[in-house]
């Protein structure tokens, strides 16, 4: 009824309880298992395997980073993946490794240079990069341990870096080849600056925040010829070369085509019309600085403006005048006092809150500013990662997040990725003393002798990273790895790197391998919030240390509790009581195994045919295959949280709530049936850790073994739903459960306590009810009748009628009370919004929305009535 016959061979079976202690302590057994794990090789993907491959990549960490929640919420997505796939026969490489991180790397190590008073130019550059390895092998990759305690299913053996020797080849071959087919170039754009870390930065690494500003409005010329401009940058208008309106904008067209001067230079510069400029917004009229500002910078190229730059690369003026060698904040309010002495200022406004670029790594505000930088010519790369989505070789999932890929993919601009930096990759150009340019690829000798020199700068650690799915196999060779393991299986990533990191490897690597995509699936989920939706932050006092979680409720419960929440492309949102909640959740799979440890259940041999067994065990038997076939599906679509959830409910409100409760009487009774019940009992519990292993390895692991005797449970196979359904003991198990629950309402509807005992006579005849008397007296703690039984109250439930006695259990007189109070409550409702919805007047004048919620409310008052009225009915009656 179950494919019971696909789990190891080992057969050494012990069901005794002593091997299962009271209490499970994940501290006691988390680290010793995946220890295990690893020593006995279950993690590690085998080139020659005849299986076939799954291959998923770990998004790699920075190697100055430490597991944080949205690490661990991601590794646990992806370690379920693997760890199903494994158990399903494939040969499953989780591919792990790091990400050298050039800035923040970089920064990690000056800081320390800084404490002994030098800096890296003190050391110069070939032994400032021999420091960073040397930090990189003592302090980096901390979060490769960290990984280990989640329970990380990740092949050690395979771990890379971005700047290993075999990346580093794939990396020069990667930029010789897209040198040479003449995408990538050397050009003077507009990039993000960080004045303090002296280098371009990428976009991801630009962290905007609300600042407190100025916001002031500079009349340019004079009398018929003024404009008025407004800016938050008062200092950059040194290195204004034009006045730019749209070309529709009637107040200005007498000016487009003039000059007006610019004030504080004595420099004329040129009205132009441009249609970037909204005429709806300020003046409709903006100062255009082509060195310092990204739009600027595309209308001076339109009208072919010069680009005079005015800040240097630490952010201090340069311009001749009085403001050179002023810091850029010191010149804005130098400029702005200048410009209100010429009586230039028309308006001004502090604060002025608005949204500026801060460098995430040390928090400097970025500067836009023009540069010789280093670029991929991305058009014809991105218009190929685009059509992979729209012909079907890739499907985005959820389907909702396209569009989003689709915008950046169609508008995307060509990508800047040189860093002024020392930890990188270094660019492989050499620059000759006679104007040469060379780019020698990675077997080539690169050119020497007198005037020759190497690029100075390092690529985008983006750049390599885009490289991973193929790289980390092998890649330009055709290695044994290549072949079997790519294209990668499924890309689990965030939503939030969708363009800067999904999109470059789908560039790349259907550049580099001949048009197949490195995945066909990307599965994008959200981001991990607080338990109110609120991002996460040290300075916001709401960040979480996943690994504090791990100490007090075990990785189990934290695992669990982010794939519940994982829902495509959703945020998360979480809190330490759900943490508590998944931890609970651990403690009730260990008792319940317990329980069935110590009261004989066993996997040992085949099932008993379905006319051997109590409805009880084909119901749950046919309710295990059911859930095996949903946890299926929702894997397959990437559903997480519907998967975890799906097996919570099953565990907990069939297994443990129903079924260990109704297999006690029938244990307790003994004889054939007993045999049955645990066998049954014993299949259930397996076949449900083998379900529950992707998401909480660990108890798991503890469980299965100690329930079957074989070796464990990661190499165990994957249940199978052999399509045995009963849907007659489904039903009866449902009589028995709507019986049970009407009664235990009533029962804490009359204040009595769960365990408190009360007589009862039951009238099960006629009904599928009549096997399961004893299992139901017990559920509800009713004793059998007795001489002096009275009938207080009548429940008909099911086909059946439970008479119950209370007689002596409850206050009656106090009960009638508060149930008549809250009847007449109940009444007044009904009839007030009863009254509204008989109003003409009211419906024709009243919002839909406000009429639905009184009929909801209408609706609620009559069951409460309902409800109440029974209740008194029900009550003993004096």
């Amino acid at each position: 009824m179950t494919d019971t016959n696909q789990r190891p061979t080992n057969e050494g079976h012990s069901s005794a309880p002593e091997h299962l202690p009271t209490q499970y302590t994940p501290a006691e057994v988390e680290e010793t298992l995946y220890e295990r794990w690893v020593a006995a090789g279950y993690f590690e993907a085998h080139d020659k395997s005849s299986k076939p491959p799954f291959t998923v990549v770990i998004p790699p960490p920075n190697v100055t980073g430490s597991l944080h929640l949205g690490h661990a919420f991601e590794h646990t997505l992806i370690d379920a993946l693997t760890r199903r796939k494994r158990m399903q026969g494939y040969e499953a490489l989780w591919q792990p490794g790091m990400d050298h991180a050039g800035i923040a790397t970089q920064n990690v190590v000056e800081r320390e240079l800084a404490r002994e008073g030098k800096s890296r130019h003190d050391l110069g550059r070939d032994a400032f990069v021999e420091r960073v390895w040397q930090w990189k092998e003592e302090s980096g990759g901390r979060i490769l341990g960290q990984m280990r305690r989640l329970g990380d299913g990740v092949d050690w053996s395979r771990q890379r870096f971005t700047m290993d020797e075999g990346l580093s080849r794939a990396v020069r071959t990667m930029f010789k080849r897209l040198y040479e087919d003449g995408l990538i170039y050397r050009a003077e754009r507009i990039i993000n600056w960080c004045p303090r870390c002296l280098t371009a930065i990428s976009d991801i690494e630009v962290e905007y925040q609300d600042d407190d500003g100025e916001l002031v409005s500079i009349r340019y010329g004079d009398g018929d010829a003024a404009i008025v401009v407004a800016t938050t940058r008062a200092e950059t208008m040194l290195g204004d070369t034009a006045v730019a309106v749209h070309p529709d904008d009637e107040r200005y067209r007498h000016l487009v085509g003039t000059e007006i001067e610019l004030p504080l230079t004595g420099r004329r510069i040129p009205v132009v019309a441009d249609p970037h400029v909204d005429p709806e917004f300020g003046t409709g009229a903006v100062k255009v600085t082509p060195a310092h500002d990204p739009n600027d910078f595309e209308i001076g190229r339109r009208h072919d403006l010069p680009s005079l730059a005015v800040l240097d690369e630490r952010g201090v003026i340069t311009a001749h005048g009085p403001f050179q060698g002023l810091d850029r904040f010191e010149a804005r309010s130098a400029i702005v006092a200048a410009l209100r002495a010429d009586g230039r200022i028309v308006a001004e406004k502090r604060p002025y809150v608005h949204a500026v670029g801060h460098c995430s790594r040390c928090k400097t505000t970025i500067e836009p500013r023009q540069s010789l930088q280093w670029w991929v010519k991305v058009g014809p790369l991105a218009k190929a990662a685009g059509d992979a989505v729209r012909d079907g070789r890739v499907t985005i999932h959820p389907k909702e997040m396209e569009p989003r890929y689709f915008g950046w993919m169609d508008n995307m601009h060509d990508w800047c990725i040189s860093r002024q930096l020392w930890w990188g990759h270094r660019i492989p150009i050499w620059y000759g003393p006679n104007g040469e340019v060379v780019c020698p690829g990675p077997d080539e000798e690169p050119p020497t002798g007198p005037g020759w020199r190497q690029d100075e700068d390092v690529l985008d650690t983006w750049f390599s990273s885009g490289l991973w799915p193929f790289s980390t196999l092998g890649w330009p060779d055709r290695t044994a790895s290549l072949e079997k393991f790519y294209p990668n299986s499924v890309l689990v990533t965030g939503y939030d790197i969708l363009f800067f990191w999904v999109a470059r490897m789908m560039m790349f690597g259907l550049y580099a391998m001949d048009g197949v995509p490195p995945f066909p699936v990307v599965a994008l989920h959200g981001l991990v919030r607080d338990q109110f939706g609120k991002k996460m932050s040290k300075s916001g006092g709401n960040a979480v240390d996943p690994l504090d979680w791990m100490n007090r409720y075990g990785s189990d419960a934290v695992r669990f509790t982010l794939a519940r929440g994982a829902n495509p492309g959703v945020d998360v949102p979480i809190g330490e009581d759900w943490v508590q909640a998944s931890r609970n959740f651990c403690n009730k799979i260990w008792n319940a195994t317990r329980f069935a440890l110590m009261n004989g259940a066993t996997v040992q041999g085949p099932l008993p045919a379905p006319d051997e067994l109590t409805a009880a065990d084909r119901w749950i038997l046919s309710r295990l295959n059911a859930t095996v076939a949903e946890a299926d599906a929702y894997y397959e679509d990437y559903q997480f949280a519907k998967v975890s959830d799906a097996l919570f409910h099953f565990a907990w409100d069939e297994v443990f709530d129903w079924y260990v409760e109704l297999s006690k009487t029938t244990l307790a009774q003994g004889g054939a049936a007993a045999t049955a019940t645990r066998r049954v009992l014993g299949e259930v519990l397996e076949v449900m850790l083998r379900l529950l292993h992707p998401v909480v390895p660990f108890v798991t692991e503890a469980l299965w073994t100690a329930l079957t005797g074989r070796e464990s449970v990661v190499v165990a196979e994957w249940p199978r739903d052999s399509g045995f359904r009963d849907a007659a003991a489904e039903a009866e198990i449902a009589a028995v459960q709507q019986l049970v629950t009407e009664v235990r309402r009533f029962r804490a509807e009359q204040g009595l306590k769960p365990g408190q005992r009360v007589p009862a006579r039951l009238t099960l005849d006629g009904t599928v009810l009549i096997p399961h008397q004893e299992a139901i007296r017990q559920l509800l703690r009713l004793d059998p009748e007795g001489e002096d039984f009275r009938v207080t109250a009548t429940l008909p439930v099911a086909g059946a009628v439970v008479a119950l006695d209370l007689s002596g259990a409850i206050d009656v007189e106090a009960e009638r009370k508060r149930l008549t109070k809250d009847l007449r409550a109940a009444e007044k409702e009904r009839d007030q919004t009863s009254a509204k919805l008989s109003n003409e007047a009211f419906l024709a004048k009243a919002p839909d929305q406000v009429v639905g919620r009184i009929r909801e409310r209408l609706a609620t008052a009559e069951q409460e009535v309902t409800r109440l009225t029974n209740q008194l009915a029900a009550l003993p009656r004096s």
